[in-house]
């Protein structure tokens, strides 16, 4: 074969290879891929795969409702605050921001509210401030709580002196600068129902004497739980009466897993709402708790003795549930502790509270 043959037939040869080398199919590659048209790609099973859990929340969070906070809220003492519940005085304004709310009878039936609040930043105008009752200072002090109120009974002055308590008093305190009277209120319902204060004034103005924070030790000690515990029985609707003048109704919303408050008072039902931001006050927890309530003996106005330490029955209500529990408090530096029938602290539900202290006598009814 000639050398130019050879030439020849070499070059075809590497023209070739290209050509075969195009026609070869690599693993993995799209040549290669199953036609999807033709049904012979298999789809994954999604059906299979577990659902990633979030993890528990593990930070800081409200002593008094279980929420998350912000680092550091638990240390500082919180606000008690009083408000008035004359119906000509209503609505009461910022009361849809406290965590926490105690109700109990006063002189003539009527009732006054304790609003605590774990963070006073932001809160706004607070109204209409009334005066304090001892059994209200109780409570106050076993929140270790700062307490605003505007005059009080004997009894609460001397609570006062015997508790040491951090109170600031719009009535027999240089506290003026702090609350204003509006004119409008003092139109509606009268100069004694028309005192306002607001959180901006209270934080600005505080005294530097008060602590502001706990002092090592103290712990609130209520818990919480997303999760209903069991042993509850259904409860959609309960009724406190804490007087021929003053009744409550708490009725329970599946869809927001919370409870809106309607007052009875003076023959005249009355939605609970916040004048402030005319929000309906609701709640995730609403609980009864009994004790000894009679009138002081001797005293010509009427005012009631109520029984705060010790112990007792009662109720709680959340996630539509009634429990029967009682309730624990061991001194005036205390708050309460809730029990289940096992004498085990039982668990709220994550959220705001409403607290009727009632005589044990009381007809609370449920449905």
């Amino acid at each position: 074969m000639n050398k130019r043959r050879w030439s020849t037939l070499l070059l075809a040869f590497l023209l070739l290879l290209p050509l075969a080398a195009c026609g070869k199919k690599e693993p993995g590659s799209a040549s290669s891929a199953p036609d999807s048209a033709s049904g012979s790609e298999k789809e994954p099973d999604i059906s299979a795969i577990a659902p990633v859990e979030p993890a528990p929340y593990t930070g800081p969070v409200n002593p008094l409702t279980g929420e998350p906070a912000e680092e550091g809220l638990a240390a500082r003492r919180p606000y008690a605050v009083m408000l008035n519940n004359l119906r000509k005085a209503l609505p009461q304004v910022g009361v849809s921001k406290a965590d926490v709310i105690y109700e109990i009878v006063a002189e003539g039936g009527i009732t006054r509210m304790m609003a605590v609040f774990q963070d006073l930043e932001g809160v706004g105008d607070l109204a209409c401030i009334r005066s304090a009752r001892d059994y209200y200072v109780s409570l106050a002090v076993g929140h270790d709580a700062i307490y605003i109120h505007a005059g009080g009974s004997p009894q609460a002055y001397q609570a006062f002196k015997d508790l040491k308590t951090s109170n600031i008093d719009f009535v027999n305190g240089p506290y003026g600068k702090m609350c204003w009277r509006d004119p409008d209120r003092r139109k509606s319902a009268g100069l004694e129902h028309s005192l306002f204060t607001s959180s901006e004034k209270v934080l600005e103005q505080l005294p530097e004497r008060f602590a502001r924070e706990h002092s090592d030790g103290f712990e609130v000690g209520w818990t919480f739980d997303q999760e209903a515990p069991a042993g509850g029985q259904p409860a959609a609707r309960l009724t406190v009466p804490f007087s021929s003048y003053k009744t409550g109704h708490f009725t329970y919303d599946a869809a927001s897993g919370e409870y809106s408050i309607e007052q009875h008072i003076d023959k005249k039902d009355i939605p609970y709402v916040d004048g402030g931001n005319d929000a309906d006050v609701t709640v995730s927890n609403v609980l009864v708790l009994y004790t000894d309530v009679n009138r002081v003996k001797g005293d010509d106005k009427g005012r009631m003795a109520v029984r705060t330490t010790g112990k007792g029955d009662g109720l709680l209500l959340r996630d539509g549930q009634l429990y029967e529990i009682t309730w624990e408090r061991d001194s005036e530096r205390a708050c309460y502790a809730f029990l289940d029938s096992s004498g085990k602290p039982i668990p709220l539900a994550v959220g705001r509270s409403y607290i009727n202290i009632v005589g044990t006598g009381a007809e609370v009814t449920w449905e």
